[in-house]
């Protein structure tokens, strides 16, 4: 059964991908470019990412997993330190009042350090450590600039289509890349 449901997924997202079309690549890139981009050059993202840098400074892998089974265990429990903490912090109330101001174009947004770890974001993700996943690895990854676009897929919480959309983050002041970002691009609201 499991492998039907992931066969159905997998065809509604090249179905999505083509009734979309290229012309919505151009949107989203126009998006990054003009407006999405402008969130996170916030004085309050970047120093926070900075402090996230500085405090995981290397840091071992072991401890980014014991991290991001901590999150996943926090999901749903009455008990959320770690989730508390991200989620109450000075970067996800700004990225909240980003995405409340977007009027339904972006369904959630989440920003990371140079490791892939959540540093600050509008809603809980599904894990802490974004790092072994393609939104972190083709943006931060890439370096300056970088960008990845994923697939298209049903949003089965909302029943809306959206695209994953990540772009590397840059300290302003010496242009090395520091962390990344995630918007999920709600693709009704962007036709």
């Amino acid at each position: 059964m499991k492998s039907i449901a992931c066969a159905l997924t997998a065809a509604l997202s090249v179905f999505a991908s083509a009734a979309f079309g290229a012309n919505a690549d151009d949107k989203i890139q126009g998006l990054l470019s003009n407006e999405l981009a402008g969130w996170v050059k916030s004085p309050v993202v970047i120093a926070a990412i900075k402090k996230q840098n500085a405090n995981h400074d290397g840091i071992s892998q072991s401890k980014i997993d014991a991290l991001d089974s901590q999150w996943r265990a926090e999901i749903g429990s009455a008990d959320t330190p770690l989730q508390t903490e991200v989620l109450g912090n000075p970067v996800s109330a700004h990225l909240k009042d980003k995405q409340s101001a977007a009027n339904g174009l972006v369904s959630e947004v989440f920003v990371m350090d140079s490791y892939g770890l959540n540093v600050g974001q509008s809603a809980v993700t599904s894990d802490y450590w974004q790092g072994d996943e393609a939104k972190f690895q083709e943006s931060f990854g890439t370096g300056t600039g970088g960008v990845h676009i994923g697939d298209v897929e049903l949003d089965e919480s909302t029943g809306d289509y959206v695209v994953q959309v990540s772009m590397t983050i840059s300290d302003p002041e010496s242009g090395s890349p520091i962390g990344a970002v995630t918007y999920a691009i709600n693709m009704g609201v962007l036709e």
